[in-house]
């Protein structure tokens, strides 16, 4: 970890073979994309990961950085990267990052300018080999933000700009007195109760959502990176310390903390900014914002890339325009917003780092299906730019709809739930991948052996996380069952978490398990605001 002015540098590394923390044995955290087809499906797995340094992806991969992603590509299927087999030492919280999406991990610091605002010429992050942008050649899609959508109607951005940014400063970066130190959620306040009441039952279940996705993070955070056969001899019975990144009980990683910043995102924005949600996940990168360490770490290749990239369009933006570097992040003019390209991602990234944050979309968005779904696939697809990645998003951002609209387990995992609930998807067909998953792929009662992988690969999670509902009764028996298909852990876990916590609703959460949460306070005000905006888009819009 290399901290100048409050930033955080995170590392990458390749694969672990060092010994375990708590059990004397070798754990391998190579995280290179398997290639083989699904069963189900026989399509080839995409990997997510170009596997360049930084400067590199700049000058090869992102000449175009107007570029944005087809959601009918062609490529969805392609492997992008190139592969590496190079050993590591096992990672920690507080030095290295990790690859979340399943690709390989490469030892790669990325650092932050020491001066925040000198000049218009300074970079932000990692700017090697930036472009020019060309506005004229971005599509108008280039910033989804819900301004213009009225509920009921197909989502189709561009639209507002964000004019509300700091409204709620509470939700924004900040620092303690040394202005070096980085607030944690649970260091931030006063909160503001919202202006009007809530209902009850949405509340719970909004909150059952959000402390579910955190708890699955947390339960699978002490053996992440750990294989099936480890954790047949050692299953995970309860919340624990320790392991792979030397958390305390019920601290969360990247996962949750991704989650964070795009619900303060649309909270703040009363709606959805694109432009504020990477803004929001380049603060969680470089200072720490809404870890729950106050450190950036455990972060997927695929992701940090998108911000990377980021990264370099905001530093063209400053030198284009003359914008102070201070006020890049607060961005408010309409058309450099519309016209900022917000795709940061290389067409056939597919990892499950664009599902593991959903939650606050569709839970925000419910009242309004439509714009949920649509809304749910553009929060992936900034930073995951394959088709099977927006649809997965999609399908599961329905499902979550569906749990709080109090459709009960069996609707929700009907085999026709999608063609029950097609309009909701504004005449736009599902990949066959998610497509095979929403028609009941995930109903294997044979689990592991039967091909379910807790996997960074997007198909093999969103069937992972289903299949851990499914086969389930309770949120606690999902939630290891989840996590004890080994591998990307904490990852399978939050994502079902997202929606079981949704159905059966914070009261049903193990007591044992929420007194340990890391900052359930902050999380239960945060969607109350989640229930009180999303209430306010919808009447305003």
């Amino acid at each position: 970890m290399d901290s100048k002015n409050g930033s955080q540098s995170c590392s990458n590394s390749a694969e672990d073979t060092s010994e375990s923390p708590d059990h004397g044995v070798s754990i391998n955290t190579n995280k290179t994309e398997e290639e083989e087809p699904m069963e189900h499906s026989g399509q080839q797995q995409a990997t997510e990961e170009n596997t360049a340094t930084p400067a590199e992806s700049s000058t090869n991969s992102h000449a175009d950085l107007s570029h944005t992603v087809d959601r009918e590509g062609s490529q969805d299927d392609t492997t992008l990267s190139t592969q590496l087999n190079e050993t590591t030492e096992l990672p920690t919280a507080t030095d290295t990052s990790r690859d979340n999406d399943h690709q390989s991990k490469e030892k790669d610091n990325v650092s932050t300018s020491a001066d925040q605002d000198k000049t218009a010429d300074d970079s932000i992050g990692q700017t090697s080999g930036s472009s020019s942008i060309t506005y004229e050649e971005n599509p108008g899609n280039s910033n989804p933000t819900a301004g213009n959508t009225s509920p009921g109607s197909s989502v189709d951005p561009p639209v507002s700009v964000n004019t509300y940014l700091s409204v709620k400063d509470w939700l924004d970066l900040q620092f303690h007195d040394n202005s070096k130190t980085i607030k944690k959620p649970d260091q931030l306040g006063p909160m503001h109760e919202p202006p009007h009441s809530i209902d009850e039952q949405i509340l719970k279940r909004i909150q059952g959502s959000m402390i579910g996705m955190a708890l699955g993070d947390a339960l699978g955070a002490h053996v992440e990176f750990r294989p099936h056969d480890y954790l047949l001899r050692h299953p995970v019975t309860d919340l624990e310390e320790g392991g792979t990144w030397g958390l305390s009980r019920g601290q969360f990683t990247d996962d949750t903390s991704m989650a964070l910043c795009l619900a303060n995102s649309l909270i703040v924005n009363h709606g959805f900014n694109a432009y504020d949600q990477l803004v929001r996940y380049k603060w969680w990168h470089e200072y720490g914002y809404m870890s729950s360490t106050g450190q950036c770490f455990d972060i997927g290749a695929a992701t940090r890339q998108s911000i990377d990239e980021f990264c370099r369009r905001q530093n063209t933006l400053i030198k284009e325009k003359g914008i102070r570097k201070k006020d890049i992040d607060s961005l408010s003019d309409p058309e450099l917003l519309k016209n900022f390209p917000v795709y940061c991602s290389e067409e056939g990234v597919a990892g499950n780092g664009a599902l593991m944050r959903l939650a606050p979309v569709p839970l925000f968005f419910y009242r309004d299906p439509i714009a949920a779904v649509e809304f749910s696939g553009f929060s992936g697809q900034i930073t995951h730019g394959d088709t099977k990645a927006y649809d997965a998003c999609r399908y599961y951002g329905a499902l979550i709809v569906a749990a709080l609209q109090g459709k009960s387990k069996d609707e929700l995992l009907d085999n026709n739930f999608y063609e029950n609930h097609k309009h909701w998807f504004s005449g736009k067909d599902l990949h066959l991948d998610i497509k095979s998953i929403a028609e009941g792929s995930y109903k294997n009662n044979e689990g592991y052996d039967g091909g379910i992988r807790g996997k960074g690969y997007i198909v093999s999670a969103l069937e992972a996380a289903l299949w851990a509902f499914w086969s389930t009764k309770n949120f606690k028996d999902g939630a290891l069952a989840a996590v004890n298909l080994g591998d990307d852990t904490d990852t399978t876990a939050a994502i079902y978490g997202q929606l079981a916590g949704a159905h059966y609703g914070y009261d049903q959460l193990p007591k044992e398990w929420t007194q340990y949460v890391y900052a359930e306070n902050f999380m239960k005000m945060l969607s109350k605001w989640i229930a009180c905006e999303g209430e306010r888009w919808k009447n305003e819009s």
